[in-house]
Parts: structure tokens; C-alpha cells; sequence
């Protein structure tokens, strides 16, 4: 399986294709031995007391790569926010990445899936690069998760 962010550009509009990676308990060990320290987009999770997986974050990473990105926000020795840390404490975390090298290619993903999730306050912009964003993701696993 290679994971990646695929573009197809047609006219103004870009389709993506998003291959995730698998689904992966966010634990050091597994953290500093699979993940690579590339450039990507990721997506971190909590299991509620139900076994629902809850979205804790969505966001892209340039410098320092996946690897450390995803280290230091799912440490919560290393988390300041006390909301958060405590989820991270107290939950179980899960994460899942896509590797890319094209950081207009990331905002585009991110703003995607941002706008998607969180349409009344996505938090980020796209490249402006196209005059619609298109997006189909695919992932081993069979995700759901609940706002």
C-alpha cells in the first residue's frame, strides 16, 4: 500500500486522493518505530467510554515531520493545553497519517477536511490555488468516528 496525497487537476478544480495509513494506537514505541519523519497530514483520536472514536485534531506538519508531530501531541507530558491533557491521560489515542511533499497539496487536504468537520469555524485556509477541492480518501481500516 503506498500512502500518499495524489492531484489531478482538471481545469479549475482538483480531485485528491488521500491514502491513509492504518489506524494505529498512539504509544512511543509504535510512534518512533513506524512513523516517518516526513512532511504530512494526520488525524488524532480518543476512544469515549462507548468505543467511539472521538476527532481530537486534524492539521498538517512541515518541519520535524510526522514522527515528532504526533510524539509531542500525543504526549501529555509535553501538552500544555489542560483539556487536552487530560483526554490524553485519562483515554486511549489514536492517530492515522498520509506523507506528502507538497505543502499546498497538505492545505488543501487539511482545509478539506477542516471545513468538512468543522463548517462553521474550519481554522485554516486553502492554497487558493483551484476554484473547487474535491477529496476521496482511502484507508485500511473502516473508520467512524463521532463529533
Amino acid at each position: 500500500m503506498d500512502l500518499g496525497i495524489i492531484a489531478q487537476e482538471k481545469e479549475d478544480n482538483v480531485y485528491y486522493n488521500v491514502q491513509w495509513s492504518p489506524l494505529s494506537l498512539a504509544e512511543r514505541w509504535t510512534i518512533n518505530s513506524k512513523v516517518p519523519s516526513v512532511a504530512g497530514v494526520y488525524e488524532i483520536y480518543w476512544k469515549d467510554d462507548h468505543n467511539h472514536l472521538r476527532m481530537m485534531a486534524v492539521g498538517e506538519t512541515h518541519y520535524g515531520g510526522l514522527r515528532t508531530e504526533l510524539r509531542r501531541l500525543t504526549d501529555p507530558e509535553l501538552v500544555t493545553d489542560p483539556k487536552a491533557r487530560k483526554i490524553l491521560e485519562d483515554e486511549e489515542i489514536w492517530f492515522r497519517y498520509v506523507p506528502s511533499n507538497s505543502i499546498e497539496n497538505m492545505t488543501d487536504v487539511v482545509w478539506f477536511f477542516r471545513s468538512t468537520y468543522f463548517p462553521e469555524n474550519p481554522g485554516v485556509d486553502h492554497s487558493g490555488r483551484y476554484k473547487k477541492i474535491f477529496l476521496k480518501e482511502s484507508t485500511p481500516d473502516k473508520l467512524i468516528w463521532v463529533p
